[in-house]
This record gives structure tokens, C-alpha cells and sequence, in this order.
């Protein structure tokens, strides 16, 4: 943006910047998910210290450690959290951040913190991308032209590098060389703003490398259908270069591949990353909307009710949440949303203590949160400086302009104008969702005028869901599709949706989880009410409807959203006290353990205890017959 910009709209002045790519002016967003963005902004994006994160630019001694990540990570999150606030105090921090950093380039046009006999080696690359993705962005914001050449400089020192010392890129660094090739993605950004031909050439080298007998093949392998934990084989190291299932890495070279795909008007590049996506959420994202073990690949939809260690790593739930984002851009296909969503209100909001102030590493469905360690030496780590980036992503992805049709994407209280055909219209949505599904949404157009709206109809919508307009009933359509809404809006004019959202109890092997809407829910030793762990059998019909009554606690307790479920516990029939239906306390998965206490523990999936004389023990079991 060039400058500053002013909305009046409803009686208010407000000072906005755009979002990037949604056609949003200006949103604010309230309820449960408003106040956990503001808290993340206020507690962990301006309450970190930068400094810290540029200090080790200043001393060119670093050979395997990634510290070069952390201050372009944060300015990322930072930058986008600023473009949601307009928050004066938050701008200024973020250029004093800026201009500190730029001053600690290198007269060949270097970046980073690694030693010269280092270079091109571990995570310098991969420091070196964010680097210039952090750049970029401060450049997109302001419109500082010192900040577009020092990304100039920084990527024609590394191609002139990688020249000199011969060096292939993708068989460079981490993880069959995905974590540098994922500079990628600035490079095309790069090219997109200057237009000069030598960084496309660089972004073509990059793909050829990729693609090249032995390296990561993202391409060749994403249209061969091999799935994402088997590109390669088992690595005799795990941390090294031949582990080819590293989750994050994987993910972000397929943000480069799209945005050049778009460039060179090539769809392969985004069919590779659209199949990649496709094996992702079947194989591999769990009941929570995230991933990983190890921060790796490994079948983990179907293993995600065994206790695992080190699962669903934020950077990976981050990741996966932006690279939804982008396809949708690229479709508006509505399952991207769908997982954005699902992602969004569990394994996203799971990751943030309560207070804001830090950013757990791994968010297992079950045991206890804690923080992550700190990395490289430094108060930091590399989720504390990512998952900021994922809360930013919410207000600019909830409602989303193209072709003439506004997307409603999310169902947030909020308020927001959207810029559509050089005509102003003012959005107010007023919600309980996903505590329920009923969502009124008000329309306040400049004047009045004929566009679309897209009404998301989500996969978890009940089956009586309906939608209005000023009162009439309106023909629905599928569950997991669009409502197309064409008319010409008025002032006043009003979307009622209500999507009767049902309270299901979803079977995986020996365990059984509850889910509402969105939402997972799980059992919270801070209830009292009983072991967490102790198996049981959740009574619901036989559709797996159970009959539970949700609440809003947020404002007296440490849950967001509570229920009672119906449940026999343990393994006893024969105590009648022991037999009968008890209601037990669940939590929404985003406030279990959101003390990260400790003691006490949370869990997800429950062990669901056999009954024999219900239905056959066979069915269960995992032995071949001869055993």
C-alpha cells in the first residue's frame, strides 16, 4: 500500500491498510478467536525482544544452527499482524526492525550468520529465504525501495555463490535439499516485483534441480501419487539430508512451485501440489487438523490414537494452514477451507498458551503442553516465531473477493468492509458458531449494486441446514460446496444461515473421540470428574449422535466451550453403580491443558472398552488366525 487509508462505513472512522489478496479493507474480529489474535499480538508478536533476533547477523561465526530464521519468521507475523490492527506502536517496531536489519547486509550482498567456509551448507539457505521473505513483505507494506534491493542483492550473491563453488542447490542443506530450494518462493516473489529475467532463470535452475534423478522430485513424485511419508527411504539419521518426509519443508517448496506455476502459466506445478495436498489429508492430518511426528511424514491419520512422541509441530500446523490457503486462492475449492478451518480451531488455537505469552512446539491429543525448547542458543524457537504467522492468516482468509463474488469463508463475529467493484460493502456477521450454526450476516453496500456472494456450506453442516435471505428460505445445495447468492444488495439486506450442527462420536480402531461441527473435544483432568484415561463407551445412536448440551465458559473458566457426555466407564457390569451412564466433562481441544500445568493430563481419543456380546470381538482383532 502506498500510504496510510482512511474507511468510513457505519458511523466510524477507522485507519486500515488491506489485507493482502482478500479484497478485505478493514475487519475486526471479536468472540473467542478475536481475543486469542489480539492476545497472540500483544503478548507474544510485540512482546518479543528483536534484537535478540538480530544479533546474530552481527557475527558471521555460525556453521549448522538456524538462528537466521527467527527475526524474518517474526517480521512475517508481525507484518500481518499489523495489516489486521494498524496498530502505530506495532509498525514502528516492525520498521526499527527492519532498518536494523538491513544494516547488517554484507557489501557482496550477504544475510545471514554463517562462516564463509560454511556458506551453501545445513540452514543457510533456508535462512537466507526467510530473510528475503521478511523483506519482500516490509517492501509490500511501505513501499521502501531499500528494503527491494537488499533482497535484489541477497539473491544475486547467493546465485553468483552457488556459481562459484558449483554447488546444485537441492543437494544442498536438509532433507534432500527442500529446506534451501524452499528459497524459491521469494525468488519468484522477486521476480513478480522487479521483473528482471536473471531471477526467473534462478527459479527455473531451482525446479530443474528439484527434479533432477535422486533428488526430491516434488513433481515427478506428487504426479506419480507416491504418497508424502514414502518419497524416500527410511533415513539411517533422521535429522539429515536423506530424510525426504520432512513435513514443513516439504510443504513450503509446494508454496514456491505454485506461485511459479502461476508465473510460467504452468498447471502442472499446481496439479503436483494439489495431489500432494490430496495425500496430506488423507494420510497424514489427524482428527485435530495437523500432522507429523518428529516433524516428519509417517501415516499419521491412521496411527493418531497410538500416544506418539513429538506430534503435530506448529510450524507443520501453520504450513499446512497457508498452503490450504494458497490452493484455495488457486480453486476456491471449499475442502481447503473446510481444513483451514478445522486446523484453525484445534490444532491452531491449541498451540497458544492461555495468556499468549508462548507457543508449545507439539500439541499432542493427549498428554500435557508444555513449552518447546529453546533453539540455537537463544530464547527462541522456531514455533514461537512461526505460529504467530498462523493466527495473522485468519483475518485476512475469512472473507475473500473473486470474480465479482465475495466468499464467506469463516463464521467469526466480526465487522469488515470489502472493496468490490470500486463499491464499498459493509459486512457485519453476529454468530455463535461453532457453538451453534446459526449466523446472521448484515449487509451495508456504498450503494446499491448486483454482485455475488459464496456461502460455504461446510462438510460438518447437520442435515436440516438452511439458509435465508431477508427472511426467504433459499435452495441449498451439498454439504463441502458453495451457495451462490446473486442479486442486487441493499442496505439492510441480511444472510441468515443456521447449519444444525450435530454432536458425533467418531470410531478409530480400539478409540473413539468426540467432535462437534469443527470442532474436537477432549476430557481435562482439571474437571475432576474421573481418570482421563479409563476407558469407556460414549453412548450415541446409531448414526453416532450423541445428545450433549454445549456452553460458552470462556468467561468463567479455563474452557472455551464445554459438554456433558454420556458415558459408561470402565470395564465393570456387574456394580449397577459402576454400569450406569455417567455425563462426563468434556472441553474444546484448544483449552485442554491450556495451563500447560505440570500435572494433570487431557486426552482425545478414548479407549473404547469391547463388549463381545454386542457385536463380534473378530472385528477387532489384529492377529492372523494361526497366532
Amino acid at each position: 500500500m502506498k500510504a496510510i487509508k482512511w474507511v468510513l462505513t457505519l458511523g466510524l472512522l477507522f485507519p486500515t491498510y488491506a489485507l493482502p489478496q482478500s479484497g478485505t479493507e478493514r475487519i475486526k474480529i471479536n468472540g473467542f478467536v478475536g481475543e486469542r489474535i489480539n492476545t497472540c499480538i500483544e503478548n507474544r508478536v510485540k512482546a518479543q525482544n528483536v534484537s535478540e533476533l538480530i544479533n546474530p547477523f552481527l557475527h558471521m561465526t555460525e556453521g549448522g544452527w538456524w538462528q537466521s530464521e527467527f527475526l524474518g519468521k517474526w517480521m512475517l507475523g508481525a507484518i500481518a499482524s499489523y495489516r489486521y490492527t494498524s496498530d502505530p506502536e506495532l509498525l514502528q517496531k516492525i520498521k526499527d526492525a527492519a532498518s536494523d536489519f538491513m544494516e547488517t547486509q554484507q557489501l557482496d550482498g550477504y544475510i545471514g550468520n554463517y562462516k564463509q567456509e560454511d556458506r551453501l551448507t545445513n540452514w543457510d539457505i533456508w535462512g537466507r529465504k526467510y530473510s528475503s521473505l521478511a523483506l519482500l513483505e516490509y517492501y509490500r507494506l511501505t513501499k521502501d525501495g531499500k528494503a527491494l534491493k537488499a533482497v535484489e542483492r541477497l539473491i544475486d550473491h547467493l546465485i553468483k555463490e552457488l556459481e562459484e563453488k558449483n554447488v546444485n542447490i537441492a543437494t544442498s542443506g536438509f532433507y534432500y535439499g527442500m529446506a534451501s530450494c524452499s528459497i524459491l518462493e521469494p525468488v519468484v516473489y522477486l521476480y513478480k516485483e522487479t521483473n528482471k529475467p536473471r531471477y526467473l532463470d534462478f527459479a527455473k535452475t531451482i525446479v530443474e534441480s528439484i527434479e533432477q534423478e535422486g533428488n526430491s522430485q516434488l513433481i515427478t513424485k506428487a504426479l506419480q501419487d507416491i504418497p508424502v511419508s514414502r518419497r524416500s527411504v527410511f533415513p539411517k539419521q533422521w535429522w539429515s539430508f536423506e530424510n525426504g518426509q520432512k513435513a514443513y519443508e516439504m510443504m513450503s517448496c509446494y508454496e514456491g512451485l505454485v506461485e511459479l506455476g502461476k508465473v510460467l502459466d504452468e498447471p502442472l506445478y499446481l496439479e503436483a501440489a494439489q495431489k500432494t495436498a490430496g495425500n496430506i489429508l488423507q494420510e497424514e492430518i489427524n482428527i485435530a487438523g495437523s500432522g507429523a511426528a518428529f516433524e516428519c511424514w509417517y501415516e499419521g491419520k491412521k496411527k493418531q490414537a497410538i500416544p506418539t512422541y513429538h506430534t503435530m509441530e506448529t510450524c507443520v500446523t501453520f504450513t499446512w494452514m497457508q498452503l490450504c490457503a494458497r490452493l484455495w486462492r488457486e480453486t476456491a475449492s471449499p475442502i481447503y477451507m473446510d481444513e483451514f478451518e478445522r486446523t484453525m480451531y484445534n490444532a491452531l488455537m491449541a498451540s497458544m498458551k492461555k495468556d499468549g505469552s508462548q507457543i508449545s512446539k507439539y500439541s499432542p491429543l493427549e498428554g500435557r503442553r508444555q513449552p518447546g525448547e529453546e533453539q540455537c542458543n537463544m530464547h527462541i524457537n522456531c514455533c514461537n516465531a512461526n505460529g504467530p504467522r498462523g493466527f495473522a492468516m485468519i483475518p485476512d482468509i475469512a472473507y475473500q473477493v473473486k470474480d465479482n463474488q465475495i466468499y464467506v469463508n469463516l463464521y467469526l463475529n466480526s465487522d469488515a468492509v470489502v472493496a468490490l467493484n470500486k463499491n464499498k460493502i459493509a459486512l457485519d456477521m453476529q454468530t455463535r458458531y461453532p457453538l451453534d450454526g446459526r449466523t446472521e450476516l448484515t449487509i451495508n453496500p456504498q450503494k446499491e449494486t448486483a454482485f455475488g456472494f459464496e456461502i460455504r456450506i461446510p462438510s460438518w453442516a447437520g442435515k436440516n441446514f438452511s439458509v435465508s435471505v431477508n427472511g426467504e428460505p433459499q435452495e441449498c445445495i451439498n454439504k463441502g460446496s458453495y451457495l451462490s447468492l446473486y442479486r442486487k444488495w441493499m442496505k439492510g439486506d441480511r444472510i441468515t444461515v443456521d447449519f444444525d450442527l450435530e454432536t458425533r462420536v467418531i470410531h478409530h480402531g480400539h478409540s473413539q473421540a468426540v467432535t462437534h461441527g469443527p470442532l474436537v473435544f477432549a476430557r481435562d483432568s482439571r474437571f475432576g470428574d474421573g481418570d482421563v484415561d479409563e476407558c469407556a463407551v460414549i453412548q450415541c445412536d446409531s448414526e453416532g449422535l450423541v445428545q450433549a448440551t454445549l456452553k460458552n465458559t470462556f468467561e468463567n473458566s479455563f474452557a472455551w466451550i464445554t459438554m456433558e457426555v454420556p458415558m459408561v466407564l470402565g470395564t465393570d457390569l456387574e456394580n449397577p453403580e459402576n454400569s450406569a451412564v455417567r455425563m462426563i466433562h468434556f472441553c474444546d481441544f484448544a483449552s485442554s491443558g491450556n495451563d500447560w500445568a505440570t500435572t494433570g493430563r487431557y486426552r482425545v481419543w478414548i479407549p473404547e472398552t469391547l463388549h463381545v456380546m454386542s457385536e463380534p470381538f473378530h472385528k477387532y482383532s489384529e492377529l492372523p488366525d494361526n497366532n
